[in-house]
């Protein structure tokens, strides 16, 4: 989905994902020159600079309307009050941890907040973003959201109720596969390293063993299952591998990953809730 319609938008925190952002709006059309961010580290800024040379980049928070905040989950109330008191109308928040009751405390009356939630595929316009949605959520600010959002990939909506799952499901997702990718160089490096598996064959290979699983996975081909039973040939190797997988208790370790990652974000809005 394209970006339909790009009002000024001021962006406060240009680290990866800030960045990440911008880049796919600039990629989208959107004109330089209604984005502005704040970046308060100097080597930040020269950096920002070179990388977005049309884009004004500032120190503090301008008079603004529309706000995306990109800045650390401890500091994100600080920011988001004071971009109120700058003007800001609507105000986006990526940070995990930080509830749309906090945002909205920080932001004070008349101010419309939405909590939205990431991933760090946004960096090459493969992301999907979650926003969160409750009973007084308005569709015109949803909408807004997953305007901006759709230039670095999909965009769903998801209950507050579920957004710590979500997070630890699909916000921290991509370094458990980073994991996975991490662990099978080790073994091609291990042990193909005698049979003359140099190491940059191992790591080509292996990302591109990822990248045309996931094309593989999204061409609506079959499932997850399927798409495994397909590539599994009985008594095979395949078989012969995905059996030490299984006695190793993999969906076991992925159930207590996403469950460990999901209590962190609720011990996280829980902790900021109290301060």
């Amino acid at each position: 989905m394209a970006i339909k319609k790009f009002d000024e938008l001021v962006v406060i925190g240009g680290g990866n994902m800030g960045s990440a952002l911008i880049g796919g709006w600039l990629r989208e059309g959107v004109p330089a020159s209604s984005i502005t961010v704040v970046e308060a580290i100097e080597i930040r800024q020269a950096q920002l600079k070179r990388e977005f040379p049309r884009v004004k980049v500032l120190s503090s928070i301008p008079k603004c309307h529309s706000v995306l905040v990109a800045v650390k989950p401890g500091d994100v109330a600080e920011v988001v009050t004071e971009a109120a008191l700058n003007g800001a109308r609507r105000i986006v928040s990526i940070a995990a941890g930080v509830s749309s009751s906090q945002l909205a405390d920080a932001a004070g009356f008349d101010v419309q907040v939405l909590r939205s939630m990431p991933n760090t595929p946004a960096l090459v316009g493969k992301g999907v973003t979650a926003l969160c949605v409750n009973n007084t959520t308005p569709e015109p600010l949803l909408a807004w959201g997953e305007n901006l959002f759709s230039a670095v990939g999909d965009v769903v909506r998801v209950p507050e109720s579920a957004i710590d799952v979500y997070t630890g499901l699909i916000g921290s997702g991509p370094a458990y596969l980073f994991h996975v990718a991490e662990a099978m160089i080790a073994a091609g490096l291990e042990l193909g390293a005698e049979a003359g598996l140099t190491p940059e064959v191992v790591r080509q290979a292996v990302e591109q063993l990822f990248v045309g699983s996931a094309a593989l996975l999204a061409s609506g081909q079959g499932t997850a299952s399927e798409l495994r039973e397909k590539v599994t040939s009985p008594n095979g190797t395949t078989a012969a591998g995905l059996e030490v997988l299984y006695a190793a208790g993999l969906e076991k370790a992925v159930l207590d990953a996403v469950q460990a990652a999901a209590a962190r974000s609720a011990e996280m809005t829980r902790d900021l809730g109290s301060k």
